[in-house]
């Protein structure tokens, strides 16, 4: 009898009778029945444009290495988990459980099929001792207790491993799934910087959620390492109170930049405008600019120009003179000084402007981005068109996916 582990199932290709790849797996969906071994209903499988959807288990004709192949046609009607339903990967991976009367935890699940049509989980991985001196144990499911029962605290380290590849928009989508509880406790163990690169991916109320469950020094910590628009947004949806008190806890210089945010409506060219967009002088040199912009971390509309003022070169610059366009960039030799590179007829717009304006300039001269300065001419920030789309679609629209 073949036995598959759960979480090696995270991430894994769907394709359709046609040879067709329509998602991935991101979880198992089963039901718990007491000392009876779980039944397996089916996966939780994504789909474009991160819609998750369900399919059945008796639809899967072959689980292999590197893919599932179903039959039948896929229903794409978002999917609900049921109160009688459990998450294998999100909810029970990690669970403190007992083994012989001793605590042990869940690393993994193992499932098997025992007739045709019928997978049942029928053993578990478990971790006796700590992680530097313990034993992995594969066990059956019915000599294991404990997982009905509600956990104050539930680590994530494993259910994190099963999912350690992803992006964080896709991670940002699978804790939204999970039970408020279990989305919290997850999205504490990520590091600061993945954590803030997954919050800047969530429904605004899930984001309160995460961070309200964060003690403050951490969270304040978070909010350092998102970008200084995505921390104000963020920072909006806070009671005053408690949002001032996370800006006095961040390092000033990171709390400066969200703080200017703040003080512009929230669907103002100010309000939506990020304020590190690649900044140089413009005795800088192409070279220096292409090795500002191929920056693993910076985002293509932000790399899409360059921005050059007069110094300083941090937002709010020196006078603003014009953007080197990446494009040009690349047919320049690499000694050539950005001065003699500028595009001045990209005219910058100032924070007042609505998102339908920015909008409105940014089809019209088919930009990705586009500069913002104040009534002195010094570079505030930029506005891009993720920007803009993220405040002209609904406020919803993460979670309709």
């Amino acid at each position: 009898m073949d036995r598959i582990f759960v979480a090696r199932l995270a991430g894994l290709a769907v394709f359709d009778p046609a040879g067709d790849q329509i998602g991935r797996i991101r979880d198992v969906v089963v039901s718990l029945r007491g000392a009876l071994p779980p039944r397996v209903h089916g996966f939780v499988v994504e789909v474009q444009p991160r819609r998750r959807v369900f399919l059945p288990i008796t639809r899967i004709t072959s689980i292999e290495a590197r893919a599932a192949i179903f039959t039948g046609k896929l229903n794409v009607r978002r999917f609900e988990r049921r109160d009688a339903e459990t998450l294998a990967i999100g909810e029970l991976l990690d669970l403190g459980v007992e083994y012989k009367g001793d605590p042990v935890t869940v690393q993994d699940l193992a499932m098997e099929q025992p007739r045709p049509f019928e997978w049942l989980v029928t053993k578990v991985a478990v971790r006796r001792g700590t992680r530097r001196r313990g034993e992995t144990l594969i066990v059956d499911w019915d000599e294991v207790g404990g997982f009905e029962v509600i956990q104050k605290d539930q680590g994530a380290a494993n259910l994190l491993a099963a999912f350690e590849a992803l992006r964080p928009a896709d991670l940002a989508n699978m804790l939204h799934e999970l039970p408020s509880k279990r989305m919290a406790e997850v999205a504490a163990a990520l590091d600061d910087d993945r954590l803030a690169d997954v919050l800047e991916e969530l429904p605004d109320r899930d984001q309160v959620l995460v961070l309200s469950r964060l003690n403050r020094e951490r969270a304040a910590d978070v909010l350092e390492e998102m970008s200084p628009d995505d921390a104000a947004d963020l920072l909006q949806d806070l009671p005053a109170e408690q949002a001032e008190g996370l800006l006095r806890l961040m390092v000033p210089e990171e709390a400066e930049p969200v703080r200017r945010l703040l003080s512009y409506g929230e669907f103002t060219a100010g309000g939506m405008m990020t304020t590190e967009p690649v900044v140089l002088l413009p005795t800088s040199t192409v070279a220096e600019a292409l090795a500002h912009i191929r920056q693993q971390e910076q985002l293509p509309a932000i790399a899409a120009m360059v921005y050059v003022t007069r110094p300083p070169n941090e937002t709010p610059t020196g006078r603003y003179l014009g953007v080197a366009h990446f494009q040009r960039l690349l047919r320049e030799p690499p000694s050539t000084l950005l001065g003699s590179v500028i595009d001045n007829t990209v005219d910058p717009i100032r924070p007042e402007l609505t998102v339908t304006e920015v909008a409105s300039y940014l089809a019209t001269y088919n930009l990705v981005a586009i500069p913002v300065v104040d009534e002195i001419g010094r570079l505030l920030g930029a506005v891009t068109v993720d920007d803009v789309l993220d405040h002209m679609l609904p406020e919803d629209w993460r979670e309709r996916q």
